[in-house]
């Protein structure tokens, strides 16, 4: 039943994704970094002492998602099996974000295809730290494709992994080490005392999907005609061009894929940030290569979905 329920919540994430009117355990954590966060800023001032309360922030957040999200699991299965069979599916489904993040890539691409500047921009916006209001179409189209390469491993691949040796209640725990990351884990005056330890164990999460993510992605590159050994090769030489020791993993495989460049000097809150290149500019980026990008998010996933199925069924058995 376990293998069935990881299977169920797959579908239903690529069929229906998060629709925004429902309930969401993202938004609750949310929530919940905001109170914290809040909390720790009116007693810590010094940025040791923010230091200490952003370690403290990161405990009290990830410690009670584990806890209530197995606690919650647990009294289902005990009012009836299929009860908690149910509410382990809508865990697993609500970890994973690849249908909400195809559908953001494409809400990006689709104006820009129509020659609308703008509005692709502001759609940018919603899902980039960096400042979008000067993006030509090349870089729209290269922001675009390193934010899905990069998210096939925040959204898609670390849940999974997690939910392979921990269950739904270590997904969940590894989503709040995600949002933790995504709202404070900047490197920026305002968040770098405080997000310090959110960031760092970040990077320590995902150390093994984003790895993961290099062979998966190289894989889905030969199954959809693209070039699975430039994509391995690429994937391998330009891992440590980004200043996350893991982010470059993803895009260079998809740079490497595609044959085009990602990274370079960006702005990000009024600050310019150099960062080099990824891959190499066999050709010019274009808006065809988002819905590429997507298309091997998607294949990757499934064989990392099929990878997990199967190591859990070797490990344990069907159960």
């Amino acid at each position: 039943m376990t293998l069935l329920a990881w299977c169920v919540a797959w579908l239903l994430d690529v069929v229906i994704g998060d629709p925004q009117n429902w309930p969401h355990p993202v938004r609750w954590i949310g929530n919940l970094i905001n109170a914290v966060q809040r909390i720790i800023r009116r007693y810590c001032h010094s940025d040791r002492a923010l230091r200490i309360g952003g370690g403290v922030m990161w405990l009290v957040v990830v410690g009670l998602t584990w806890v209530v999200a197995w606690g919650v699991l647990r009294l289902a299965a005990l009012i009836h099996p299929w009860l908690g069979w149910v509410v382990e599916v809508w865990m697993i489904f609500t970890v994973l974000a690849g249908r909400s993040l195809a559908t953001a890539a494409q809400e990006v691409e689709r104006p820009l295809r129509e020659g609308n500047l703008a509005q692709s921009r502001e759609k940018l916006s919603w899902i980039v730290g960096r400042d979008t209001s000067q993006l030509q179409p090349e870089q729209i189209n290269r922001a675009v494709v390193e934010t899905v390469a990069e998210n096939t491993v925040d959204g898609i691949i670390a849940p999974l992994f997690f939910l392979l040796i921990g269950g739904a209640p270590l997904a969940m725990a590894y989503k709040a080490v995600n949002t933790l990351d995504s709202m404070v884990g900047y490197k920026h005056e305002k968040y770098r005392a405080i997000g310090m330890v959110s960031a760092r164990l970040d990077d320590v999460a995902n150390y093994i999907p984003a790895r993961l993510s290099w062979l998966l992605l190289s894989a889905a590159a030969v199954l959809c005609r693209r070039d699975g050994s430039r994509a391995f090769c690429v994937g391998w030489r330009d891992r440590y061009n980004h200043s996350s020791p893991n982010c470059a993993w993803a895009e260079a495989s998809v740079a490497g894929a595609l044959g085009i460049r990602l990274g370079g000097p960006n702005d990000y809150f009024g600050e310019r940030v150099e960062k080099p290149w990824i891959g190499d500019a066999q050709r010019t980026i274009s808006v065809d290569d988002i819905s590429q990008t997507i298309r091997l998010m998607w294949v990757a996933s499934t064989l990392a979905l099929a990878l997990f199925l199967v190591t859990r069924w070797l490990v344990v058995g069907v159960a």
